[in-house]
Parts: structure tokens; sequence; C-alpha cells
């Protein structure tokens, strides 16, 4: 461990003229290293779960705790002198070393390749690992991503009669086990999203000559061809399909969209954006937003029921109609613990609307029962 314990600098603006001597060096200065900020260092000592990295000019990191833990495999094989790139998860941290993450860092490296795959189209050769009625699932990275059937390429598109769902899958199942040349397509790091297309650059185009006949407000009718957890895939014609976000399948909260559609239903979609070669759907958008309607049937000191359907670190959600909910703060109870005892998932209780903005769609409650 080393004996001085070094503390990060903190950081200093300094703004001079462009002709001033000195502004040259100025801006040679380094910026301090802040959290999310990815940095690279060598390793000056491992000690009894803890690994401290070399950052100069800003101090020491140091590796330790769940951390620690969660990069444990690789950190066996480190030794002193190894140069590593970490993620600050704390710039300024226990005893004034910077909180480094290595399994963050790893995570945020993965999906930055995979957003530079996304604009040089690269191709992969994956093995694919499952099949279901939607498509194919296959991993990059240590990722797990989906494949819609639309996305296959021509030769390898199951055409079956009268789009029988079971012979579909039969088909795809042929994929299992076997490899596929593909791209990577989408991919979003806050909700593990990762799309493939075995499209080629032909098939591409004539998708794009099939999306020019949409428009943004259009409605249209489609098949259910995918669910995943963010949200359901659905078929326009032959070679073309969009995604409705699960933000957009319910104006009521969806946990999960296979609760409420299943591969093969016909839908009524909107277009409600068109980029990048890709259509964006939705399906609440046809229908009343309840938040628009919802001050001819409440107002501000009213006694209601809800349904707590939802926690957050904020609170408890509480549904007070389909599409209408309200937030139960956590203030209201001692600790976190007391809310989620009082308040059980699924069950109602009466609740007073303490704040009412409709316009904004948001409303606040207060719990009228007693506490635990």
């Amino acid at each position: 461990m080393p004996e001085e314990k070094k503390r990060p600098v903190p950081a200093v603006t300094i703004r001079l003229d462009s002709s001033h001597p000195m502004a040259a060096l100025v801006d040679a200065i380094a910026t301090p290293p802040s959290s999310g900020d990815l940095v690279e260092g060598a390793i000056i000592a491992i000690d009894r779960g803890r690994v401290y990295v070399d950052l100069p000019p800003f101090g020491t990191g140091i590796i330790y705790g769940r951390e620690y833990l969660n990069a444990a495999d690789v950190l066996r094989k480190a030794n002193q002198g190894d140069t590593i790139t970490a993620k600050v998860v704390d710039a300024a941290g226990r005893d004034g070393y910077i909180e480094l993450s290595l399994k963050e860092a790893r995570q945020a490296a993965i999906w930055g390749e995979a957003e530079q795959a996304i604009v040089a189209q690269t191709p992969y050769t994956l093995t694919v690992e499952e099949a279901n009625k939607g498509g194919l699932i296959l991993s990059w990275q240590g990722i797990q991503g989906f494949l819609p059937a639309s996305q296959l390429s021509k030769e390898h598109y199951p055409r079956v009669p009268e789009g029988d769902k079971e012979k579909i899958l039969g088909e795809l199942m042929r994929f299992v086990g076997h490899p596929l040349s593909v791209r990577i397509i989408a991919a979003d790091a806050k909700e593990g999203k990762l799309i493939f297309s075995e499209r080629t650059e032909n098939e591409e185009e004539e998708k794009a000559s099939l999306i020019d006949k949409y428009q943004v407000g259009d409605t249209v009718s489609g098949e259910v061809t995918g669910i995943v957890d963010f949200g359901v895939f659905v078929k326009l014609e032959p070679g073309l399909e969009g995604l409705v976000h699960i933000s957009e399948l319910d104006w009521g909260l969806v946990e999960d969209p296979r609760s409420l559609f299943n591969v093969g239903d016909n839908v009524t979609v909107k277009v409600i954006e068109i980029k990048d070669g890709k259509i964006s759907l939705s399906i609440k958008a046809l229908k009343e937003n309840p938040w628009h309607t919802a001050a001819e049937r409440y107002k501000k000191g009213m006694e209601v029921p809800g349904v707590i359907i939802k926690y957050n670190k904020h609170g408890a959600l509480a549904s007070i109609e389909e599409g209408v909910a309200g937030l139960v703060h956590v203030s209201e109870f001692e600790t976190p613990a007391e809310l989620r005892e009082t308040l059980e998932l699924g069950k109602t209780y009466s609740f007073l609307i303490s704040l009412f903005e409709p316009k904004d769609q948001r409303m606040t409650l207060t719990y009228v029962g007693k506490k635990k």
C-alpha cells in the first residue's frame, strides 16, 4: 500500500486572454476527472482486496469493496505496473482516493464499441442461441441481443403459408446452434437493448423504399412479430417492421409487454417517428390521454382510492384510474421499508390529493390511513 495518500486536486477554472503569455500554459493544464469519466493509469500496489492506480497529476485511484469483487477475475491476473482503464465512481472518494470501477469501464467500452459498430456497419459472425416466434437470440460481448425475423436475409426469412406461428417457430429453430453474419442496428445501454440485422446493403435499400411510403402521423395496421422487455415489434408489410417502445404501449404503467400482447396479434398503430431507416410506432397515441379529462373528475384536497402499482426511489406510485397515477412520497414515512410495509403492491388504500397538475400529468398523494 502506498505510504502517502494522494488527494485529487480540485477543479479550478482559469480564463486568460489568448494573447496573455500564460494562456498556452493554462490551456495545457489537464481537467481533473469527474464521476463517469474513463481514466487510464498504472497499478502501483495490490493489497488485500484493494488495487491502487496512479492517475497523475490528480492523485491515486482505488478499486475496492464491491467494485473489487465485481472485477476479481481480472484483478487476480493483474500485476504491479500493468496499465488499466477504469471508470470514475467518485472523484473525491474514501480517504481522498479517486474511487474506480473496472466492471463499469468495461461495460461503457462495450456499449461504445456497439455504437461505433452501428456507424461502421461492422459485420459479426455470431451463433444463434435461442429462437422464439418473433426471431432469434444471439450474444455479443456477453450481451444478449435480439434479431427480429423481419431482419433476416431473404434467403433465411421463414416463408410459411398463412403465417402459421408454430411453423414459423419451427423454421427459426433450425438456426439454433448455427452461425449467422449480422450487424448491430440498435444499441441502448440504459435499457440493455441490442438489436441485430442480417440484411445486406441491397436489402436495406429496398427497406428504405418501403419506408418512403409512410409519414409521421399515419395510422396503419400490422402484426406483432416479436415481444421483448422494452417493447413490441410490429410488421407493417413484408420486409418492414417497426418498434412500439414499452412507453408507447399504453397510458397506464406497463411492466411486461407480454402481459398485453402475443406474437401474431393484429394491432393498429400510429407512426410517431421515422429516423435513420427505422420506424417508431405508438399504440397509446390512438387512445385518449386520461390526463386530458382528469380535471373533470379530480381536484386538490379530494380523497380517492388508489392501487399501489410500483415502488421507486421517491416512494410509491398509486393508480387512481387506468393511466392516471400519483406519487406517495417516501418522506411521509420514517423509512422506505416502512413505506413498503404499509403500502403493499396490488392493494388499495385511501389517499388525499395534495398536488394536482393535470397539464403536466403530475399528482402527489398523501396516505390517510394508519402507518405500520
